[in-house]
């Protein structure tokens, strides 16, 4: 059923990347009461204070997007932040969810719940048949905790609490900050900084051969309003294009956006993570959804936004951060 358009919608997570495009989304399709906290007003992994503000301000629908993020050599240099912080933010939400009778949730968690040797393309009924990628191992346990408990609060209390995993995302308001960011940013950043300094290589992490799945995150809010309207199973829900390219032929195709004259150099002494990841997207697409934004014209809006952003400081360079609301 539609969404009143007067209804308490909170976005945990609304100044992220995926919190920020899911608020975007809310607003042009003219909901008016939309509840935000930024992190200096809510620590996310206090349970306390999560009570307390939920007590206060009573959602009655909650998109959970908020987390701690980051790229490989994030996920790899600081798994103890990103298990812990993860863990902790799902937990007091939902726990806060049931205990204050949210109408329904929506958990975002991440592709990279599936195991590293996945079939491909990835179905649902995957989830925890096999080992996970050691580069983000702890991020995925996070995640995949969050899915159960989702789906535990649903077997035990009835709670309408569902589950969506997005593929790999980008767009406006991404983390481009060369030590904590994901691929196709940290790509965007580093061909516009070679332009910038004129040089005429560009390193590239790994052979290149890696396969990713990209969405752009207009396309992902889009989605999640559509699930929040339409989907009521206790499974969770994977949400992407369908279609993948290998890291190189990312590579290649932000070079000729951002830097034609750019040269690739690949660092094989750097690691590629999981061979090849994209998503079984039939089930959602079986419900009626489908993405619009196409990858090049994603890439071509994403750093035009970047260089817009450049010029007002807006850009997120800092590391991934605690509780990112």
């Amino acid at each position: 059923m539609p969404l009143p358009k007067d209804a308490r919608i909170f976005v945990a997570g609304h100044a992220g990347l995926v919190g920020s495009a899911v608020l975007r989304k809310l607003k042009a399709e003219g909901y008016t009461t939309l509840l935000v906290a930024r992190r200096d007003q809510l620590d996310l992994r206090d349970q306390a204070a999560v009570n307390y503000w939920f007590r206060a301000n009573r959602p009655e629908y909650v998109y959970l997007v908020a987390g701690t993020v980051g790229g490989i050599m994030a996920n790899s240099t600081r798994p103890a932040e990103f298990l812990y912080d993860n863990m902790m933010i799902h937990g007091t939400v939902v726990h806060a969810s049931y205990l204050y009778d949210v109408t329904k949730l929506l958990y975002l968690g991440s592709s990279c719940i599936y195991p590293r040797q996945a079939t491909q393309p990835i179905t649902e009924d995957q989830l925890l048949t096999g080992p996970l990628e050691t580069t983000n191992e702890a991020y995925a346990l996070a995640k995949i905790a969050g899915i159960k408990l989702c789906s535990s609060y649903r077997a035990q209390y009835g709670s309408n609490f569902i589950s969506a995993m997005p593929t790999n995302l980008y767009g406006p308001n991404d983390n481009f900050d060369l030590n904590s960011s994901h691929v196709l940013p940290a790509l965007i950043r580093k061909f516009h900084d070679a332009k910038t300094s004129s040089r005429t290589q560009v390193e590239i992490w790994g052979t290149g051969s890696a396969m990713r799945e990209f969405l752009h995150v207009d396309d992902l809010a889009d989605a999640c309003l559509f699930l929040m309207e339409h989907y009521e199973e206790p499974d969770h829900i994977n949400i992407g294009t369908g279609d993948d390219r290998s890291i190189r032929a990312l590579a290649e195709l932000v070079r000729d956006i951002v830097y034609p004259a750019a040269e690739l150099a690949f660092d094989t002494s750097k690691p590629d993570g999981t061979p090849r990841k994209v998503l079984d997207v039939s089930k959602l697409r079986s419900l009626g959804w489908s993405p619009t934004i196409g990858l090049e014209d994603g890439i071509r809006s994403t750093y035009q936004w970047f260089l817009s952003a450049l010029q007002t400081d807006e850009v997120r360079g800092r590391e991934a951060v605690p509780a990112a609301t």
